[in-house]
């Protein structure tokens, strides 16, 4: 024997017994008190939140023959109980998804002229009226405007913005929210004491959670696991059941990123990945904790829907951590999202070590103490030092100016051992700068190739953010978005990128990541161009954090 589905076995049958809709009841219970009810209601809203639901209640209410229309229905005449077994001739439920065509439209019009059979008025209940074609939504129009006296339409979907205006114009439209963790919890209680099923509190919870405000996806759920577990359900079942990984690990990584512990933290994600966990599941469960710790740093922690032993922890976290150390987390992992492969935990580590590197980074000065330049150099700017030529032209370096790059040369005059004139026309200056050695490949080209890696330089950053949205969730963007990755030089058709660490060098000289890459730079510069990584290793604190972490250099370049 087929049993009865919860959803349906648990279905309101009162306006007072749908669940976190309260506006909406209560405004259709003084409509009915009053007898102001409208020949045409919209109800919108997510699914499961009760809108045909609330459909058939009204018809059973409106036609009810205990309270004459007057109040919530009695359920027990012949009139509601036909409603609730779906037997009423004159309540008519329509799937609008399956009948969209205008002949479909044009046959309801016919019949709603009739009179009902045995009830007050006829109701036409029209779930997902959306999926109407336009040439039906326009032929239902006149029957709205001006129906039988005898008909209601009641219209249901889960995407208002697609009904055609003309049509919600005419109705009394209603909106369903999303039914609350705390109202989905007690009913599901409710069901757990009348089905006999043992279930604590916590699981419920989770339960609830996962519905996202659907009371149909929690009941359906609950039956799930009602099934599969029988009716006394530990909390790890439900935990199972769902996908959910170990929560203690999730906040384990969050401690390792706080404290700037990238090596612990990689652990971890091999750690999940070792038992087998889904790590899709595993980042989404990382970043709503990214965000409960956000919300906690900002003072709004009551937003937060959590047990108080997860809260106190995340207290203890966002006292260490700074509010720009959590946001970079928060947008790092939450990129990653829904299109990376389960199985590969590359993304995770990518954005552990890019967390732990940008941290170390907002601690350091704007001057590094073995940079000797007179000036400070930008983010953007080639790391290789150019040696100081022997004759007396003093280069102005360009770090504010457009793109193009621009040399200034003045003759200063030394008192002890230069006359204060210089003989000699000024090409001779020139002469003496072209035979002083060459600068390293680091340093940006004067001309036209200068001015092509200076404007790629530039508006890198930019370049990363607006690539095509099939290429962010790729490795080669999470790599290229680095701080320490940066175009160099331009050698014909081919781009130099440079990166202090190896393990970055590797990834790039993937076929796939490098095929990214050259599309994106192609793309900025307006021609076809290859793309080459080298490595150049830094003695500075973020080569000493990678090899705290077990790395170790094989190779070093020559500036």
């Amino acid at each position: 024997m087929v049993s009865q589905v919860f959803y349906r076995k648990w279905r309101p049958q009162t306006l007072a017994e749908v669940v976190g809709q309260e506006p909406v009841t209560k405004t259709l219970l003084n409509a009915l008190s009053s007898e102001r009810v409208s020949h045409a209601y919209l109800f919108c809203g997510p699914r499961g939140t009760g809108k045909t639901s609330t459909g058939r209640i009204l018809a059973k209410a409106i036609n009810c023959a205990t309270n004459k229309g007057h109040g919530e229905p009695c359920n027990t005449c012949h009139i509601c109980q036909a409603v609730t077994e779906g037997r009423a001739l004159d309540v008519i439920e329509i799937d609008a998804a399956s009948n969209t065509g205008v002949d479909n439209i044009r046959d309801l019009r016919e019949r709603a002229i009739y009179a009902p059979g045995e009830a007050r008025y006829k109701v036409y209940i029209i779930d997902e009226v959306h999926m109407l074609s336009t040439s039906a939504s326009n032929a239902l129009l006149k029957t709205l405007e001006e129906p039988p006296a005898h008909v209601i339409f009641v219209l249901a979907t889960t995407e208002a913005h697609k009904v055609l205006p003309t049509i919600a114009s005419r109705c009394q439209r209603f909106d369903f929210r999303r039914i609350s963790q705390a109202d989905l919890v007690s009913k599901l209680a409710v069901i757990c004491q009348a089905e006999g099923i043992h279930l604590e509190a916590e699981g419920l919870r989770l339960i609830a959670k996962s519905a996202t405000g659907s009371l149909r996806d929690a009941e359906n759920l609950l039956q799930q696991m009602f099934t599969y577990y029988g009716a006394d359900i530990e909390l790890h079942q439900v935990q199972s059941m769902l996908g959910i990984t170990g929560d203690w690990r999730a906040r384990e990584l969050i401690k390792h990123i706080v404290n700037n512990d990238a090596a612990s933290g990689i652990r971890t994600i091999n750690s999940v990945n070792s038992d087998g966990l889904d790590l899709r599941q595993f980042n989404r469960e990382l970043v709503e904790y990214l965000r409960a710790l956000l919300l906690i740093k900002t003072g709004t922690e009551e937003s937060i829907d959590l047990t108080g032993e997860d809260l106190a922890e995340l207290r203890t976290l966002a006292a260490s951590a700074s509010l720009i150390q959590i946001l970079k987390a928060v947008k790092l992992f939450g990129e990653i999202g829904t299109g990376a492969d389960r199985y590969s935990t590359l993304p995770l580590e990518l954005a552990t070590i890019e967390c732990v590197l940008s941290a170390g980074e907002s601690k350091e000065s704007p001057v590094s103490p073995v940079d000797n330049r007179p000036y400070p150099a930008p983010e953007t700017a080639p790391k290789a030092t150019t040696p100081k030529p022997v004759s007396r032209e003093i280069v102005t370096p360009v770090n504010t100016e457009p793109p193009v790059m621009k040399a200034e040369a003045t003759t200063v005059p030394e008192p002890d051992t230069e006359p204060p004139a210089i003989d000699g026309p000024p090409e001779t200056a020139v002469n003496k700068e072209e035979t002083q050695p060459q600068a390293p490949a680091a340093t940006p080209q004067t001309g036209g190739e200068g001015t092509e890696i200076e404007k790629l330089n530039l508006n890198w950053k930019r370049i990363i953010e607006e690539a095509p949205a099939e290429m962010k969730k790729t490795t080669a963007i999470a790599i290229l978005r680095s701080a320490d990755v940066k175009p160099v030089k331009i050698d014909g058709d081919t781009v130099v990128l440079s990166s202090k660490f190896d393990f970055y060098k590797q990834q790039l000289e993937k076929p796939e990541n490098q095929k990214v890459a050259e599309k994106i730079i192609s793309s900025f510069l307006g021609r076809v161009c290859r793309v080459c990584c080298i490595h150049t290793p830094e003695d500075n604190h973020l080569l000493q954090a990678v090899i705290r972490m077990g790395a170790q250099v094989t190779s070093v370049e020559d500036k």
